[in-house]
């Protein structure tokens, strides 16, 4: 799915030796380097298992996240917190799905002036086949295991509790 570079050499490692050249040795480098090229990656491989479906990985966490909802409908603001994404980003991933009819908005009756996000059942069949989809491949991560999944998993939790995202 991903074009691969095909490389003679690892040019992060390669980056790797000319910054300690420069600057003195730096593992952190080398960490957020390879992290930022594993997120540009698994992007491409989510938009690619999703593009049938016509679906971002955003838009498709969005609904997800709906699917979880005991009533099928969330607050935006809700949906901002939980995807941790700013309030225009919720708008824009509404709004488009909302335009595919996976969604519809109604206002919040517990809450006057807010509006809630309600999937639809064309939503629901849409996620449960892109799930399927991005289960059959491991959301990309087909090539580890479960043990190193979860070892990753650990690995940057302890980064999400040093940003703040939640008290562990």
């Amino acid at each position: 799915m991903v074009k691969p570079l095909n490389l003679p050499f690892d040019p992060i490692a390669r980056a790797g030796d000319l910054w300690e050249h420069r600057w003195g040795a730096s593992p952190a480098m080398l960490a957020v380097t390879s992290i930022m090229r594993a997120q540009q990656i698994l992007l491409a491989e989510l938009d690619a298992l999703l593009k049938p479906y016509d679906l971002t990985f955003a838009r498709y966490e969005a609904l997800v996240l709906l699917t979880f909802s005991r009533e099928g409908a969330l607050p935006l603001s809700k949906i901002g917190e939980r995807l941790m994404v700013h309030p225009t980003s919720v708008t824009n991933i509404i709004d488009r799905l909302e335009r595919q009819g996976y969604v519809t908005r109604r206002r919040n009756p517990r809450d006057g002036r807010g509006v809630l996000a309600g999937i639809t059942d064309e939503g629901r069949e849409v996620v449960e086949r892109a799930t399927a989809a991005l289960m059959e491949r491991d959301f990309g991560l087909d090539s580890y295991d479960d043990e190193r999944l979860l070892e990753i998993f650990d690995v940057l939790r302890t980064l999400r509790v040093a940003a703040g995202d939640f008290a562990d």
